[in-house]
């Protein structure tokens, strides 16, 4: 239950730093934050530990959680690393993934539909992460699950805020569907390059990304 609180404040907090409620700098005030959520400082800890692994917030010793936003050039990079962390682990999951994954996959693409026609971006992210949780599972390396998982954490935000522009969340859907494909038919090289186009912030996306996050700032 705790652990579930944390989740949905540190969502809350997302929104209000892109929102520009919180600004970059601004220093986070746990006695007052507790108090407008009502909660303890616990939930609320693990809530701001959850931003700084995304790279949010930095934690300074002594004086406290800073807001951070991210430059351009930092967050291009970090998207182009996870893209291809995630085509490693498509090529290699097309090999190695059961018919199980493969059911549990297709499980997560009818619920990530059903959140497109009912326009429910939250819920298609909810099983938008399952569904690379799969494929990181099922490339059978662990290293690189726990690798590109940790970048996916650190990402999760700025992912999450992609699925709020104009239909990007059906576009996404069409890319679940070619992955899916691909890893059925076990063709390595188009689940990979399929997952790296899928991931890659690039275009149009990165543009209104940084735009989003520079109207926050302002």
């Amino acid at each position: 239950m705790q652990q579930r609180r944390a989740d949905h404040i540190a969502v809350q907090l997302e929104e209000l730093i892109f929102d520009g409620t919180f600004q970059d700098g601004q220093r986070l005030d746990e006695v007052r934050l507790a108090d407008q959520f009502g909660v303890s400082r616990t939930p609320l800890r693990e809530a701001i530990q959850r931003l700084a692994l995304s790279g949010l917030v930095d934690l300074i010793p002594r004086r406290g959680a800073f807001v951070r936003q991210p430059g351009p050039v930092e967050l291009i990079e970090m998207f182009e690393v996870m893209a291809e962390l995630e085509a490693a682990c498509g090529r290699l999951a097309a090999r190695r993934i059961s018919d199980a994954a493969l059911a549990d996959l297709r499980d997560a693409n009818a619920r990530c539909r059903a959140a497109v026609e009912a326009r429910d971006s939250d819920s298609y992210y909810t099983e938008n992460e399952r569904f690379h949780r799969i494929i990181y599972q099922q490339s059978g390396n662990g290293f690189l699950e726990q690798e590109t998982t940790k970048l996916h954490k650190r990402l999760k935000p700025f992912r999450r805020k992609q699925l709020g522009f104009r239909g990007r969340m059906a576009q996404s859907m069409a890319e679940h569907e070619a992955i899916v494909a691909a890893l059925e038919q076990g063709d390595g090289a188009r689940a990979g390059d399929t997952l790296h186009k899928h991931v890659a912030v690039q275009g149009e996306k990165f543009h209104n990304l940084m735009a989003s996050l520079k109207s926050a700032a302002e």
